[in-house]
């Protein structure tokens, strides 16, 4: 003898409802990014060759210290935080 089993029935993802469509295409002055083997960064050339500066990005480091507030138990740590950025 066979027993039906009922399947669930279909039903949206939850994170549909968020779901947008893409906003319209920008398109960017370079056409080709290489790494310059000097520097190790990225070089932008437009469609003509020409370097296209894309601008200055500042740098950021940081540092984590790690806390015990509790000697006898693992479970009472913390951590601070510390960040810069130029």
């Amino acid at each position: 003898m066979t027993t039906a089993v009922a399947l669930p029935s279909p039903t949206r993802p939850w994170g549909a409802g968020r779901l947008a469509p893409y906003p319209t295409i920008t398109r960017r002055p370079h056409a080709t990014v290489a790494i310059d083997p000097t520097t190790q960064l990225g070089v932008f050339r437009d469609r003509a060759g020409q370097v296209v500066e894309m601008g200055k990005h500042g740098t950021s480091s940081g540092t984590e210290t790690s806390t015990t507030t509790n000697s006898d138990s693992r479970n009472d740590q913390g951590h601070d935080q510390d960040s810069n950025q130029d």
